[in-house]
Protein backbone atom coordinates (compact mmCIF):
# COMPACT_ATOMS: atom_id res chain seq x y z
CA UNK A 1 0.00 0.00 0.00
CA UNK A 2 1.30 3.43 -0.92
CA UNK A 3 1.29 6.61 1.14
CA UNK A 4 0.61 8.75 -1.93
CA UNK A 5 -2.26 11.10 -0.94
CA UNK A 6 -3.67 11.06 -4.49
CA UNK A 7 -4.06 7.29 -4.37
CA UNK A 8 -5.65 7.45 -0.92
CA UNK A 9 -8.12 10.16 -1.91
CA UNK A 10 -9.03 8.24 -5.06
CA UNK A 11 -9.71 5.07 -3.10
CA UNK A 12 -11.80 6.97 -0.58
CA UNK A 13 -13.88 8.52 -3.39
CA UNK A 14 -14.69 5.03 -4.59
CA UNK A 15 -15.54 4.00 -1.02
CA UNK A 16 -18.00 6.90 -0.76
CA UNK A 17 -19.69 5.94 -4.02
CA UNK A 18 -19.96 2.30 -2.97
CA UNK A 19 -21.26 3.25 0.48
CA UNK A 20 -24.04 5.22 -1.23
CA UNK A 21 -24.82 2.29 -3.55
CA UNK A 22 -24.48 4.50 -6.64
CA UNK A 23 -23.11 3.54 -10.01
CA UNK A 24 -20.25 5.57 -11.45
CA UNK A 25 -22.72 7.19 -13.84
CA UNK A 26 -25.16 8.18 -11.08
CA UNK A 27 -22.40 9.47 -8.80
CA UNK A 28 -20.69 11.45 -11.55
CA UNK A 29 -23.96 13.07 -12.67
CA UNK A 30 -24.67 14.36 -9.18
CA UNK A 31 -21.30 16.13 -9.07
CA UNK A 32 -21.41 17.17 -12.75
CA UNK A 33 -18.38 15.13 -13.71
CA UNK A 34 -18.01 12.88 -16.71
CA UNK A 35 -18.30 9.18 -16.00
CA UNK A 36 -15.00 8.60 -17.78
CA UNK A 37 -13.19 11.06 -15.56
CA UNK A 38 -14.64 9.46 -12.43
CA UNK A 39 -13.59 6.03 -13.67
CA UNK A 40 -10.09 7.43 -14.16
CA UNK A 41 -10.10 8.79 -10.62
CA UNK A 42 -11.26 5.49 -9.16
CA UNK A 43 -8.64 3.53 -11.10
CA UNK A 44 -6.02 6.05 -9.94
CA UNK A 45 -5.21 7.21 -13.46
CA UNK A 46 -6.53 10.73 -12.82
CA UNK A 47 -6.14 13.18 -9.97
CA UNK A 48 -9.03 14.17 -7.74
CA UNK A 49 -8.53 17.93 -7.59
CA UNK A 50 -9.84 20.29 -4.90
CA UNK A 51 -12.93 21.13 -7.00
CA UNK A 52 -13.96 17.48 -7.18
CA UNK A 53 -13.33 16.98 -3.47
CA UNK A 54 -15.48 20.02 -2.62
CA UNK A 55 -18.28 18.84 -4.91
CA UNK A 56 -18.31 15.37 -3.35
CA UNK A 57 -18.29 16.77 0.17
CA UNK A 58 -21.10 19.21 -0.62
CA UNK A 59 -23.30 16.85 -2.61
CA UNK A 60 -23.02 13.83 -0.32
CA UNK A 61 -22.24 15.42 3.06
CA UNK A 62 -18.84 13.74 3.13
CA UNK A 63 -16.36 14.73 5.82
CA UNK A 64 -13.63 16.65 3.93
CA UNK A 65 -10.99 15.71 6.50
CA UNK A 66 -11.76 12.02 6.02
CA UNK A 67 -11.79 12.30 2.24
CA UNK A 68 -8.42 14.05 2.16
CA UNK A 69 -6.60 12.23 4.97
CA UNK A 70 -8.65 9.24 6.08
CA UNK A 71 -9.06 10.71 9.58
CA UNK A 72 -12.54 10.76 11.11
CA UNK A 73 -15.88 9.47 9.88
CA UNK A 74 -16.76 9.15 6.19
CA UNK A 75 -19.91 11.25 6.50
CA UNK A 76 -20.68 14.32 8.54
CA UNK A 77 -24.12 12.80 8.87
CA UNK A 78 -25.10 9.62 7.09
CA UNK A 79 -27.22 10.58 4.07
CA UNK A 80 -30.52 8.89 3.54
CA UNK A 81 -30.00 6.42 0.67
CA UNK A 82 -33.44 7.08 -0.81
CA UNK A 83 -32.72 10.82 -0.87
CA UNK A 84 -29.36 10.30 -2.56
CA UNK A 85 -30.98 8.09 -5.20
CA UNK A 86 -33.77 10.62 -5.69
CA UNK A 87 -31.29 13.46 -6.27
CA UNK A 88 -29.33 11.35 -8.72
CA UNK A 89 -32.42 10.39 -10.72
CA UNK A 90 -33.81 13.93 -10.63
CA UNK A 91 -30.60 15.31 -12.12
CA UNK A 92 -30.88 12.85 -15.00
CA UNK A 93 -34.25 14.32 -16.04
CA UNK A 94 -34.75 16.90 -18.74
CA UNK A 95 -35.38 20.35 -17.15
CA UNK A 96 -38.98 20.29 -18.41
CA UNK A 97 -39.64 17.07 -16.47
CA UNK A 98 -37.86 18.42 -13.40
CA UNK A 99 -40.32 21.30 -13.30
CA UNK A 100 -43.22 18.86 -13.59
CA UNK A 101 -41.88 16.76 -10.69
CA UNK A 102 -41.48 19.84 -8.49
CA UNK A 103 -45.07 20.91 -9.21
CA UNK A 104 -46.31 17.43 -8.32
CA UNK A 105 -44.40 17.52 -5.04
CA UNK A 106 -45.95 20.89 -4.23
CA UNK A 107 -49.42 19.45 -4.90
CA UNK A 108 -48.71 16.42 -2.73
CA UNK A 109 -47.55 18.67 0.10
CA UNK A 110 -50.77 20.68 -0.16
CA UNK A 111 -52.85 17.49 0.02
CA UNK A 112 -50.80 16.25 2.95
CA UNK A 113 -51.25 19.59 4.70
CA UNK A 114 -55.04 19.46 4.23
CA UNK A 115 -55.21 15.85 5.43
CA UNK A 116 -53.28 16.62 8.60
CA UNK A 117 -55.76 19.33 9.69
Amino acid sequence: MTNDPIVSVNRRIKQVREALHLSQVQFSRVISLSGGYLAGVETEKRKANDRIIKLICSAFNVNAEWLKTGVGEMFNQRPDEEFTKLVSLFRELDPHFREYILKQIDLLLEIQDKDSK
